[in-house]
């Protein structure tokens, strides 16, 4: 007896299966013809905008990553131009200044060449 009721309770089971995959497959059913274009025509559409989107951003993006490229190349321009205006300013110091101690040894060595003429001078009368 316990056979027999497997028997019918399977075919229940089977049965009630039947019935909940007629369900689902009427839920699920593919549109018709229309309704599918339609789907495709909406998803392509919508697919588009996205696209426009991202590439708006990315365009955005790029823009703003060139303006800080040209940011930073005006720093490091205007970082140059310090540099070499120090430098220049440094030089030009550096130039005085070797002036200044040229100057200082010719007017030492002139002292004394006229240090020299008077001693000569001085011994070549207190001689004569």
């Amino acid at each position: 007896m316990a056979d027999n009721d497997n028997g019918v309770g399977g075919l229940g089971w089977f049965l009630a299966g039947l019935g909940l995959g007629a369900v689902i497959g009427v839920l699920y059913a593919p549109k018709s013809g229309k309704e599918t274009r339609e789907d495709l025509v909406a998803g392509a559409l919508d697919a588009k905008e996205r696209a426009a989107v991202l590439a708006q951003q990315a365009k955005d993006r790029a823009a703003e990553l060139a303006e800080q490229g040209r940011q930073q190349v005006g720093d490091y321009v205007d970082r140059g131009k310090e540099y070499y205006d120090r430098g220049r300013t440094q030089w030009s110091q550096y130039v005085e200044k070797g002036k200044g101690l040229v100057q200082e040894q010719q007017d030492k060595v002139s002292a004394a060449i006229d240090a020299g003429k008077e001693a000569y001078v001085a011994t070549t009368h207190d001689h004569s």
